[in-house]
């Protein structure tokens, strides 16, 4: 089944420009939109490139007119928010909760967010709070399809450096054999993957995919 038009938003990260290019070369996606703040590096016919304010709630509405999938793996990070929980909120919350609510307006047959191992929205952690947050307020808008897929640590290359991320790379890997499925390191390629078989899935309603269940996967 061909999936006429799919878009992308979280194009600049490292699981959104891994997705970009495993759609491009999908013949079972015929049209990639990919949303984003500034214009892309990328040429191909399949994909068109479109630029908006992420805070006007209108532009996000018109981005997912007539498609049948959307992707989502915006987030950010302490250090590019400068610790402002207000700011982090804005990114990971709103913008996210604003593209599920866009989804539901226009009918989108499927939306696919990148969460996190862990999130919970009555955690006492405010990243795994905030993830679990929402989850939580997406779930209650009853999208045709709503599929989280909640990785653990990303193993993979990225564009900017994190040392605790980074470090976390090279050290838990050493311990794969004793680290329970769900908070063990996962490649960001498995992830990108994983987003592509459940956007050809049928499945309907709200879906939380674990850690586990992505490494069994791929």
């Amino acid at each position: 089944m061909k999936n006429k038009k799919v878009v992308v938003f979280g194009s600049t990260g490292l699981i959104g420009g891994l997705l970009i290019n495993y759609l491009l070369s999908d013949s079972s996606f015929e049209q990639i939109v990919v949303v984003s703040r500034r214009p892309l590096n990328i040429n191909h016919k399949k994909l068109s490139n479109q630029i908006i304010n992420f805070s006007n709630k209108i532009q996000i509405d018109n981005s997912v007119k007539n498609c049948s999938i959307v992707f989502s793996s915006i987030g950010t990070t302490k250090a590019k928010v400068q610790n402002n929980k207000d700011k982090y909120r804005e990114i990971d919350f709103d913008i996210n909760f604003n593209i599920a609510k866009s989804c539901k307006l226009n009918n989108v047959n499927k939306f696919i967010l990148i969460s996190s191992s862990g999130a919970n929205s009555k955690s006492s952690n405010f990243y795994l709070k905030l993830k679990g947050e929402i989850e939580h307020e997406i779930n209650k808008l009853n999208l045709n399809s709503f599929i989280v897929l909640r990785p653990s640590l990303l193993l993979g290359k990225r564009n900017e450096f994190r040392l605790g991320e980074r470090t976390g790379q090279i050290i838990l890997p050493l311990f794969s054999k004793i680290i329970p499925p769900n908070v063990k390191p996962i490649n960001a390629e498995q992830v990108a993957k994983a987003m592509i078989l459940y956007a050809k899935s049928n499945m309907s309603g709200n879906n939380i995919i674990n850690n586990k269940s992505i490494l069994k996967l791929i």
